[in-house]
């Protein structure tokens, strides 16, 4: 069985083909990159599981505590629609910094004072340095930045093409060539 042939669960069942999608909340580019996030997702619904990964940039002062405020949302069940909601404000993130990090916790309903609580005490730290060791590691350079069936997809200079590679890639992986 090669790497590219989907493998099955105990009972039987394929299991998801995996895109990693090397994100920065600060970044516009993965604001313009969301479009193509959310048409694969309704495209292959549970058969593709996309999967953030946090690189912070150090361009962005504020990026490393959005990628901790969107792990502190994981934990509170807003993995989604935290990021999205961020990257949807990535001009005010700019401007204004981690208050807007609050302020879209608020209004999702999620429990701000333990956002607040986890960007103090750094409990997602190791979360997203060990994502950004690994994107350095697999030759991520900037955002976004897709990975996956093992292939490198750079969207950091233009989006042009990137979701077409993509589907053909997940269309293989998936028929198990």
């Amino acid at each position: 069985m090669s790497d590219l042939t989907p493998s099955t669960d105990p009972a039987g069942s394929q299991v998801p083909v995996v895109l990693d999608f090397w994100c920065e909340l600060q970044c516009p580019d993965c604001l313009s990159a969301l479009d193509d996030v959310r048409a694969l997702r309704e495209r292959y619904g549970d058969r593709l599981d996309v999967r953030l990964r946090h690189f912070p940039l150090e361009k962005h002062r504020h990026s490393f505590a959005a990628a901790q405020a969107a792990e502190e949302a994981v934990a509170q069940g807003a993995g989604q629609a935290y990021p999205e909601a961020v990257l949807a404000r990535v001009r005010d993130l700019d401007r204004s910094g981690e208050p807007v990090l609050l302020e879209v916790a608020r209004e999702l309903g999620l429990d701000v004072d333990e956002f607040e609580t986890a960007l103090i005490d750094g409990r997602h730290i190791l979360v997203v340095d060990a994502d950004h060791a690994e994107g350095k590691a697999i030759g991520v350079t900037g955002t976004p930045t897709y990975v996956i069936g093992g292939e490198r997809l750079d969207g950091g200079k233009s989006q042009d093409g990137l979701r077409a590679r993509i589907e053909e890639i997940a269309d293989r992986l998936l028929a198990g060539a």
